[in-house]
């Protein structure tokens, strides 16, 4: 009786970790999955970042095999896929060293060809052994059991893996630490210290421990409980590693980092690995429920992702605030609060016409329009209805009468003000007149509940209108001053470690930014051509070109800057007569337009013949060609040297 509970109770301990092994072994595919694709999706041009996807896609497919093993029924199909594992098994290593090669080049101490070569060699022995494990029995054995299960045993030249495995491995360690060495910083050194700690934790999880063992020991309680626990360290361990590899290559702030990491994990893996363990599970449960829960697994399965995602979404600000922006969380909030009040261009615009066709139905009249009046001269906001409001009518616009009168007809259409409240308080915020709705009426002719009315919907259009104005400025600001802000991730990675073996002290010819700042920093420049942050605050200012036109311009730099950039755009100007219809002169006719004249994108492009789509477009080749030419004025002025 004794030994037949023993025999009882050790089968359950042998089934249940077999549930766990598999259950596990699935959540290490989605984890490692996941982590390939957050690599490849976010930061593929960095080096670490691609070979360290080229290990998550090695322990990718081994567990891969794992899970289908677990599925599979015929011992042929168990041994295709054992033999299907060893792309992993013969792959990691070489893709291990690789990863540590790109981390020591990283901190300063690129390949001189050795390690270079090295690389290709072990790809190159992978190469061998994969096609040793797949098409012969030399490197592998199968052994079937009586149960239908199959063991793997050591093959003749298992031997050389091994001498590929531990040396390879070794090195790989090895160039770890010298990289960690070479940081400077506690946070890279302690980003570094996790990779030395988890670099190695994907081969040890996948190495095939079975052919050591005893045929048919692998699938002993013992065993099992062993390989759970590796399974257990190797999900750790990719967590581990995921962390310090998403700051390679990325140029948005650390906390960014993190935060978009943390919402990936618990969004993706999280969701997929919560579905999963309930799906594996719900047939132990199903059967204590009397074959109820198999009926009620799609429902429950939605249902649970729902909850989790709801979870995450209201959870998820807390342990950001708890796990990452606790250090400067005031600073975080009015950031996030910015981006939550702020609204687009076209949301306000939205607003105003909602507001003007309410007024246009209470008001029973056929088309009403808004009227800027902030701007150097009166500039058309919105219009609905049975309005035709053109440029040529606004320049006769009674500008000046407004702020004398309540109500004032113009033309078929009669005004009324509008005021902004942000400039002082009481009666003095109504001195200010931002704008005027105008309506399709000959003469105002109002009763008093539609003159409350009128004034209600005034205010509400005025205070949008007041709002358009104010982001305006700010977007306007953002759009010079972004440029001018030159610490990024990238900026801080380079004094991260120490200085390569072949570094030179550097003489730096010019002053120029790298092609993509340069370009961002030329926009931002010409956008405020005469005057605003992205002129008096840029970059540019530095230019040796600029440096040297300060003696013609009374050694003001913002004026030296401005006839610098004139002088880049003229540069460009064909030769010949002006003409707005000759592609040759489009490119110049944009510059001179939109930044030189500062007229708005509908005028610019009427006046070429052309979509707004299309100005865009051609705008953009057009700061590029200023930013060339800028490039080659400072080639110039850096090669005369002053007297």
């Amino acid at each position: 009786m004794e030994m037949t509970v023993y025999v009882v109770l050790e089968r359950f301990l042998q089934q249940s970790l077999d549930l766990l092994n598999e259950t596990l072994a699935a959540a290490i595919v989605v984890v490692a999955a996941s982590l390939l694709l957050y690599n490849l999706s976010r930061n593929l041009r960095n080096r670490v970042a691609r070979t360290s996807a080229g290990l998550l896609a090695c322990v990718t497919i081994v567990y891969v095999g794992d899970v289908l093993m677990a599925l599979a029924i015929q011992p042929s199909t168990i041994e295709a896929l054992l033999r299907f594992q060893w792309i992993g098994l013969a792959f990691a290593p070489a893709s291990t060293f690789h990863l540590s090669d790109a981390l020591l080049a990283t901190t300063g101490l690129s390949s001189r060809g050795r390690r270079r070569r090295v690389v290709r060699i072990l790809y190159a022995i992978a190469a061998a052994l994969l096609i040793l494990a797949a098409m012969t029995d030399t490197l592998i054995i199968f052994e079937r059991l009586p149960d239908g299960r199959v063991s793997l045993m050591a093959g003749l030249f298992f031997g050389l893996y091994m001498a590929y495995l531990l040396p390879t491995c070794t090195i790989a360690v090895t160039n770890v630490w010298r990289a960690r060495a070479r940081c400077i910083t506690k946070s890279t050194q302690r980003r570094m210290t996790y990779l030395l700690v988890s670099v190695l934790m994907p081969i040890i999880g996948i190495f095939p421990y079975s052919v050591f063992l005893t045929t048919g020991d692998e699938f002993s309680a013992s065993a099992l409980f062993l390989v759970n626990i590796t399974n257990i360290v190797v999900i750790l361990a990719l967590l581990l590693l995921a962390y310090p590899i998403s700051f390679f290559g990325s140029d948005i702030p650390d906390r960014v980092v993190k935060a978009d990491l943390l919402r990936f994990m618990l969004l993706g893996p999280g969701t997929g690995l919560l579905a999963l363990v309930f799906i594996i599970y719900n047939a132990p449960f199903s059967r204590l429920l009397g074959g109820l829960g198999e009926e009620f697994m799609p429902f429950s399965v939605v249902a649970i992702i729902l909850l989790w995602q709801w979870s995450v979404d209201v959870f998820l600000p807390y342990l950001e605030r708890w796990l990452i922006f606790f250090d400067d969380n005031e600073q975080v909030n009015q950031l996030q609060k910015l981006t939550e009040r702020l609204l687009t261009r076209a949301d306000i615009l939205q607003l105003l016409e909602a507001n003007l066709e309410a007024t246009c139905d209470y008001m029973q009249v056929n088309g009403a329009f808004v009227v800027n009046l902030m701007s150097k001269s009166p500039e058309l906001v919105k219009m609905v209805g049975h309005t035709t409001i053109t440029d040529d009518m606004l320049t006769d616009f009674p500008t000046a009468d407004m702020s004398a009168v309540t109500y004032l007809g113009w033309g078929g259409y009669w005004l009324a003000g509008l005021y902004s409240h942000r400039h002082g308080q009481g009666d003095e915020a109504k001195n200010v007149l931002i704008g005027a709705m105008g309506f399709v009426a000959s003469a105002p002719e109002l009763t008093t509940d539609e003159e409350r009315l009128l004034t209600r919907f005034s205010r509400r259009i005025a205070s949008a209108l007041d709002d358009l104005l104010l982001q305006d400025e700010l977007y306007a600001t953002l759009e010079g001053l972004l440029p001018q802000i030159n610490v990024t991730r990238a900026r801080v990675a380079e004094v991260d470690y120490l200085p390569g073996r072949d570094a030179k002290p550097r003489i730096m010819n010019s002053n120029l930014p790298k092609r993509d700042d340069l370009v961002e920093q030329v926009h931002a420049a010409l956008r405020h051509y005469w005057g605003g942050p992205g002129l008096s605050s840029s970059r540019l200012l530095d230019l040796y070109s600029v440096q040297w036109a300060l003696a013609d311009n009374e050694n003001n730099a913002v004026r030296a800057l401005r006839a610098v950039l004139l002088s880049a755009i003229e540069r460009l100007k064909p030769e010949g007569e002006r003409s707005m219809k000759n592609p040759e002169w489009t490119l110049y006719n944009i510059l001179q337009l939109r930044f030189l004249e500062q007229r708005k994108v509908r005028d610019t492009a009427t006046r070429l013949y052309m979509s707004d789509a299309n100005l865009y477009r051609k705008q953009n080749i057009a700061i590029e060609a200023v930013a060339e030419m800028l490039v080659e004025m400072e080639r110039e002025a850096n090669s005369v040297s002053p007297s």
